[in-house]
């Protein structure tokens, strides 16, 4: 609710002042290129993350995804000790880890929100430390392949969208092992 007001209060007086100094035809007309933009940058987005959701489906059907979970389950037992025999938990946070891999952020939302609500069950109305460590390595995510980078890289005109791989997998493998760091760190400080 707080960033609705915000965001409108940003456009309101962002309007203003251009009314203001009578700009408001430019306004109006970078208001419409900007939707034709956003549409244009969505639907070729949509064709990037349609090839990588199907992907995740294979994966899933073919149990190239269970196979990926067990890998990552030694990993992720010591990130959520509080879930290590929650099944249904660990399955959750598993699908989120690997959507990240792909860099399907939009596609990792829901799961890592499914991972939330089963993680909530025991605490309800209180973060717990396993909780907090799940918003944080989803929203740090290490990403092997930049999925949605790369599509907005494309509809931008850039021929090679994927020449930014070693700056992406540093910054996230960074992002995400600060992030685990300060979790832990503060989990222990607020006992």
């Amino acid at each position: 609710m707080a960033m609705a007001v915000i965001w409108t209060g940003m456009v309101v007086v962002s309007i203003l002042c251009a009314l203001a100094q009578g700009n408001g035809p430019q306004v109006a007309a970078a208001a419409m290129e900007g939707a034709g933009a956003a549409v244009e940058l969505c639907l070729s987005m949509a064709g990037v993350l349609c090839l990588w959701m199907g992907v995740m489906e294979v994966m899933r059907r073919s149990g190239l995804a269970e196979g990926l979970s067990r890998l990552l389950r030694p990993v992720l037992k010591r990130l959520y000790p509080d879930f290590a025999r929650d099944r249904a938990v660990m399955d959750s946070v598993s699908a989120n880890v690997s959507a990240n891999l792909l860099g399907l952020g939009n596609a990792a939302t829901p799961l890592g929100m499914e991972a939330a609500r089963l993680m909530s069950r025991r605490t309800p109305g209180v973060a717990s430390d396993s909780l907090c460590m799940l918003v944080v390595c989803n929203t740090a995510s290490i990403q092997l392949i930049p999925t949605t980078v790369a599509g907005v890289r494309v509809a931008a005109g850039c021929e090679t969208p994927f020449d930014i791989l070693p700056a992406v997998w540093l910054a996230s493998a960074l992002s995400v092992c600060v992030g685990i760091l300060a979790a832990k760190l503060l989990a222990r400080l607020w006992r």
